[in-house]
Order: C-alpha cells, then structure tokens, then sequence
C-alpha cells in the first residue's frame, strides 16, 4: 500500500502546478503527500464527492459501522503507531456522532485529524438539512478547528492541520469542508513549510531551569519518578531508562504512561493513584523530590491535593505550559519536549546515593505485592490477566474500554513496551476498546492485539465486530463477564450500603453473538478452563472472542477513596 502510494503521489507531483484540481482530489492529494494510506469513516451525503475522490486513491479506507467507532479506530491508530490517525464523517448526526472520540483524543493528547463534510456554503446558518455547527461545537475540545471556505485554502489548512495536530502536546484538528467546495476546482499549491506566528510550542529546554532541575536532583535524598503519557508521546521510553538507571531512581508510571518504562524493571513500582499499588503510592507519599515527566497530575492520580506528596519538591517537566502548577505547587517547571529534557539532564546530573531509598522502596515492593484472593470455584477476573500476560510475555499491544477490568489490566499486565497500552484515561469512555484495538491491528498488522473489556462495555460500540470479521482482523477479544456494571456496583457497595441501582446486568450469548459474525467464540466458566481458552483462542488465525465467566462482585483494591490521601488506602483483606 504505501509503495502505491508514493507512487501516485509523485505522478500527481509531476502536474504542473497550476492544473486545476477538486477540492476533494486536493484533499486525497494532501493526505498523500502527509504519508496517509489508512483512513477510517463511514460515508454520507456531504461527503459523497470526498468518497468518489477516495475511490480511486491508494489509500485504504476502513469503513466502522457508527462514526464513533471510526474515530476511535483512528484514535488507537494514532496511539499504537504514533502516527496521526484521520477518520471521515459526514454533516449533521455523522459529525456529533464523533464528538465523543474528538473529546477522548483531546483529553488524552493523541494527534488526529478528522474530516467533517458540511453542507453547502449558501446554505450555512439555514438549518438546512442534516446541518450542524461542528466548529463551534467542538472549539472547546480540539487543538484547532477550520471552516474551509475557499477551495484553494485546503492545501494550506492541511498542512497545518497535520502540523497542530502531531506537534508540541498532540491533539485532535477538525477541518470542515462545505459539500460545495469539494465540487470546486482550483490550482493545487502544497507549501514547503508553514509558519504560524501563534503557535510556536517550545521543544528545547531552557538551559537556566536545567540547571536548577539538575541541582534539585543532586540534593535530593529520596526521589522518585512519575512519568505520563507525554514520554510516549515524545518517544522518550529509551531516554527515561538510561535516567533513572544512571541516578538509581524508582520510577512509577500512570495509566496513560504504561508501558513507558518497562515492569520487570526492578526499580518500576506500578501504578500510582486510586487504584496503584501500595509501594508507588507510599514512596509518593514518602518522597522528598517528585520528578514528573509528561504527567498532569490527574485527581485519580494524586488523591487529596493537599496532602499528596507532603515532603516533596516539585519538578514538572512537560511541553504544555499550561500543565505547569495548573494543580500541583511546583518549584522546578520545566517546558520542553520530554526526550531533549532527559538528554540534557542525563549529561549534566552526577549520581547520588540512593542507595538506602531504593532499598526501602524494594522492600515495600516485597513486603506489598498486588494480590488478590484466589479460588478455585469462581473465576478471579484478575488471574485471567495474569495468564494473558505470561502467555504474551507482556509483549502483546492491550487495548481496554473503561471500569474494572481496565484498572485490572493495569494493575495485572505487565507491560514491557512502548505503546502497548490503549486505553481512554481523561474522558473514560466506555466503548473505546474494540474499535481502538481495530485502529491497531491496521497499523500494527504482525502484532499480537488483544482487547480486554467487560460485558457492559463491549455492548457501547459492539457493532464494529462488523468491522472486525470483514476485514478479517485476528484481534483477540476478551471479556470478563460479571453481569454488572462493575466499578458503578463497586462504588454502590462501598458508598451506598449495596444498593444496586440499575447496575446489575443480563448481556447476549457473546459466543452465539460471534457466531452471527463468522467468529470464533470461546467461554471459560471455571478457572481449570482458564488457560486453556486463552491459548486455543491465541493460537487461532482470526478473530476470537472469549467470554470468563468471573466473579459477580470482585473489587478491584486496593482502592483510595475520593477525598483520602495516597497513604489512605484500602487494601485487600481491609473492610
């Protein structure tokens, strides 16, 4: 596909530059020339002259059975790849449809670009039909949007959009195209180079704040690292182990930085917050120097603001100024892109003796492991994890939708490579994981996808096992069935005397489900069958679904309730 692609690319190239083009031929043109050859969408009205435009480029076009299954497709395109991912939809419903999407891409920082077909331009403010205000609506929650008014702004406007939408703190670009400027011609004039005079996201660190950063560490006794999504979104994975292994630094990583740093790794603690372990949690709690690398200091993340890290100085490095102190008191900011950040400071900090830190922190570690009571009448939702990450070596990418079995991925799977965690941490999005898991096996086709949700979760955007069986994905689907909507129950158990107000759930026949869309279905009702399911359903060429039968009322612990401090934990065994 791609060697089609840049050879279309350079015939199209070859056209004088004044040969007039359509708006949606310069539209197939653009995406060549920002190296696109997937796009996911789901065509209608407004965009029928992008689509007779598509036809015939080389470009692979994944149609999704919902617009939302679209964008999230390209969205884990976007996270597994580190690619831009761009999804299509058309006027009216199709665009709302992906205001969901447009906002998890935009609170977890993944570079998108989507395509919104709008209806003509004398037409705009009619209420015309199928009409709505996609601009407006989502301001709010893109890096940048556009109205494209003028046929010959789109070459313009495209290379922005790529531009914003990859660079500084990556994020979701809208650009809506009127379905009458698709139809008009103009002369195709693509720009070497772009210049956006507001706009200029800082990249290199200042030389003054690295030296202070750097002093903060040499003096610090007790330091620890948290590192975010921003190191995967700087590929700075490499950078962030040679820093902590040089100054013998223990190293914990939020939900969106797994798989950042790597979990055999004996100085990695877990995940920190609501549902981190003991050991990330108390050597927050017990730090004198926080290092924050990409990380925003989300409220599931630092518990109560104002007794999190009580004996720690802040350093906040992050290419968002605006992250900076936003929640946390920080002494040290530091705006910059997190890998040059990392190169300067592995050249010009010495090492320390941590030795006596990293000692207590291994013997909390020892003395605190993630556990779970194990039986052999039910399914613990956890041991199935844990047999999918030896299986896989944590080596597989995940893709999760949103409740307990995504805080058990977490907890539960090793990860032990970059971008092999997609999951939606800001917006928790039910409905993100299977779609998101499609956008994967596009971009990532040798490697081993597995989707891990839960029964309510799968059913928000179960239309795309369509997608699936039609392009024959061999994604691995598990879900842990525990007819309930789990974490909503949990909280109802703990903070609501167990009344389970519309939680409890009764689900399809997943197997008989797969079977209506050509796929093998498996299900595991006690632990004997566990591993076996796992491995017929891996070794199987195609796409699999696996149903676990698991425990109706399992927490997921430990667990820090909204209000408490990280040291305030409950943990396995606790009331």
């Amino acid at each position: 596909m791609r060697a089609e692609a840049v050879k279309f690319d350079n015939q199209m190239m070859e056209d004088p530059a004044t040969k007039e083009k359509t708006g949606a031929k310069m539209l197939m043109e653009c995406f060549l020339r920002e190296g696109v050859d997937v796009v996911f969408g789901y065509p209608g009205g407004a965009v029928i002259p992008i689509y007779d435009a598509l036809y015939e480029a080389p470009i692979h076009h994944i149609i999704s059975r919902h617009e939302q299954g679209a964008i999230h497709a390209a969205d884990g395109y976007a996270r597994a790849t580190g690619r831009v991912g761009v999804c299509i939809g058309t006027s009216g419903p199709g665009a709302t449809n992906l205001v969901t999407g447009i906002t998890n891409a935009f609170m977890d920082s993944i570079p998108l670009v989507v395509i919104t077909g709008q209806v003509p331009t004398s037409l705009i403010g009619t209420d015309a039909f199928q009409e709505a205000d996609i601009t407006g609506i989502t301001m709010p929650i893109t890096k940048h949007n556009y109205l494209v008014q003028n046929v010959n702004d789109i070459p313009r406007i495209m290379k922005e959009a790529f531009y914003i939408a990859r660079s500084g703190r990556p994020g979701p670009v809208v650009i809506d195209i009127p379905k009458d400027i698709s139809y008009a011609t103009g002369a195709f004039h693509y720009p070497d180079s772009i210049h956006l005079p507001s706009y200029q996201p800082t990249v290199e660190p200042n030389a003054s704040q690295v030296s202070k950063v750097a002093m903060a560490i040499s003096e610090a006794k007790k330091p620890i690292i948290l590192a975010g999504g921003g190191v995967l979104s700087a590929s700075a994975e490499h950078e962030l182990l040679l820093f902590a292994e040089k100054l013998q630094i223990p190293v914990t990583t939020t939900l969106m930085g797994l798989g950042g740093f790597p979990a055999a790794h004996p100085l990695w603690l877990g995940m920190p917050g609501m549902h981190g372990t003991v050991t990330a949690n108390r050597a927050i709690q017990n730090s004198d120097l926080l290092i924050s690398l990409g990380a925003r200091f989300d409220d599931r993340v630092t518990g109560n603001i104002e007794r999190f890290a009580p004996n720690a100085k802040i350093v906040h490095i992050d290419i968002d100024p605006a992250e900076l102190g936003k929640i946390i008191n920080t002494q040290y900011p530091l705006v910059s892109d997190i890998k040059y950040a990392l190169q300067k400071l592995i050249k010009m900090v010495k090492p320390t003796d941590t030795m006596g830190w990293v000692g207590q922190v291994l013997h909390w570690k020892k003395e605190k492991p993630l556990t779970f009571k194990d039986t052999n009448q039910q399914i613990k939702p956890q041991y199935v994890i844990q047999q999918i990450s030896k299986i896989t070596k944590g080596k597989a990418i995940i893709s999760t939708d949103v409740g307990q079995h995504q805080m058990w991925a977490a907890q539960f799977y090793h990860f032990e490579k970059t971008r092999s965690m997609l999951t939606s941490g800001g917006l928790g999005t039910m409905g993100f994981g299977l779609p998101a898991a499609i956008g994967a096996q596009i971009g990532k086709p040798d490697q081993t996808v597995i989707l891990i949700s839960g029964d309510g979760s799968i059913q928000m955007n179960i239309q795309e096992l369509a997608t699936i069986a039609e392009q024959q994905l061999p994604i691995k689907i598990v879900i842990l069935n525990n007819s309930f909507l789990g974490m909503v129950r949990q909280w109802q158990e703990i903070f609501h005397d167990k009344r389970y107000s519309s939680t409890p759930m009764k689900g399809p026949d997943f197997v008989k489900l797969a079977d209506a869309y050509s796929i093998l279905g498996l299900r595991a009702t006690t632990k004997e069958m566990v591993r076996e399911t796992l491995e017929k359903g891996f070794n199987h060429s195609g796409p699999v679904i696996m149903e676990f039968i698991v425990e109706k009322e399992e927490n997921v612990l430990p667990f820090v309730p909204p209000g408490a401090s990280l040291d305030e934990m409950i943990e396995e065994g606790q009331e």
